[in-house]
C-alpha cells in the first residue's frame, strides 16, 4: 500500500518535524504539548489496542506499508504523516535502520482516578527516580505482576521520556502512571483506600516474605541513590528488606521493585487459592 494521498508529507526539517524532534529530548516541550514520541512495533501496537489517544502516526514515505502499519493507521484514527526516511530515522532513534512508523501519543492527566482497583489495591510509588530506564522497568514489572498503577513522586525522571517508554516495552499503555509533586497527596489517597504503605530498604525491619502484601497495599521504592525519604519512611506502616547473598550489597531500585511485586503476586495467588478451597 502506498502512502495515503490525504497524508501530510514531511521531507524537510520544517516546523512540524522540529516540534516532534523536540519531544525526544525536551521534557518541558513534552509537557507544554502534552505529547510524547512512541517508538517500536510492540509499544505502538499496545497503545492502539488499549485505546490510548494517538495524535499522529508518522511512516516512511519511501516504501509500501506493511499489513501491521495499515492496521495501526486504520485503528488509531490519528493524523497521517508520510516522512522522508532520513528524518524518520531521527525520530525513531535507530542506529540500524529506519523504523516503519513512529507515533505521537497524548499525555493523559496526572489524576489518581486513573488508578481504579477494586478492594485488592496494589500500587507502586517510585519516589524521585533519577533514571527514566528504571521508571520504564518498574512500569513493566507492575504490569507483569498485576499492580493497578504506578505513582512517580517528587523531582523525578519523566515516564514519557523515550528511554522510559522503550524500557516499559509498551506496559506504559497498560498500567496507569500518575505523577505527583507531593508525597502528602499520595499518602492521603492511600489512606482513603485503607491501604497499608510498605516501604523497601536494605535495612528494613522485616523480610519481605513476612510482610502481608495480600491486603490493599502501596509499595514505596526510594531513589536509586538515597533510598526512602524521611517523609516516606515516617508514613510507612512497615519497612521491609529483601534478603540477598553474595557480594552485592543491595539491589537496584527497579530490581527491588520487581522482587517485591513478585512477592505480592505470590501472596495474593495463595490467598485466592485458600479462599477458593475454603469456599
Amino acid at each position: 500500500m502506498a502512502a495515503a494521498a490525504s497524508a501530510l508529507r514531511v521531507t524537510s526539517r520544517n516546523a512540524a518535524f522540529q516540534q516532534w524532534q523536540a519531544l525526544l529530548a525536551n521534557r518541558v516541550k513534552r509537557q507544554r504539548a502534552r505529547e510524547f514520541i512512541v517508538q517500536g512495533v510492540r509499544p505502538i501496537t499496545l497503545a492502539v489496542e488499549r485505546g490510548w489517544p494517538v495524535d499522529v502516526m508518522i511512516y516512511d514515505i519511501s516504501r509500501p506499508l506493511s499489513r501491521w502499519a495499515q492496521d495501526m493507521l486504520a485503528a488509531s484514527g490519528a493524523q497521517r504523516v508520510a516522512m522522508a526516511p532520513q528524518l524518520l530515522r531521527e525520530l525513531g532513534e535507530k542506529d540500524d535502520g529506519v523504523p516503519e512508523m513512529v507515533a505521537v501519543g497524548a499525555i493523559p492527566p496526572d489524576d489518581f482516578s486513573r488508578i481504579t482497583p477494586g478492594p485488592d489495591l496494589l500500587a507502586v510509588v517510585f519516589d524521585r527516580p533519577a533514571s527514566p530506564g528504571n521508571v520504564g522497568t518498574v512500569i513493566r514489572a507492575a504490569d507483569a505482576f498485576g499492580a493497578h498503577g504506578l505513582i512517580v513522586t517528587g523531582h523525578a525522571a519523566d515516564p514519557y521520556d523515550p528511554k522510559s517508554v522503550r524500557a516499559s516495552t509498551g506496559s506504559l499503555f497498560a498500567v496507569p502512571v500518575v505523577r505527583a509533586d507531593s508525597h502528602a497527596d499520595v499518602i492521603s489517597w492511600a489512606r482513603t483506600r485503607s491501604a497499608a504503605i510498605v516501604g523497601t530498604d536494605e535495612k528494613g525491619d522485616a523480610d519481605i516474605a513476612d510482610a502481608d502484601l495480600a491486603r490493599p497495599t502501596v509499595i514505596v521504592i526510594g531513589n536509586e541513590t538515597t533510598g526512602l525519604s524521611a517523609a516516606w519512611r515516617q508514613a510507612c506502616d512497615a519497612v521491609v528488606r529483601i534478603p540477598i547473598t553474595g557480594a552485592a550489597s543491595s539491589l537496584n531500585a527497579a530490581g527491588a521493585a520487581t522482587v517485591v511485586l513478585y512477592e505480592a503476586a505470590r501472596q495474593r495467588r495463595g490467598a485466592a487459592l485458600r479462599a477458593y478451597r475454603d469456599g
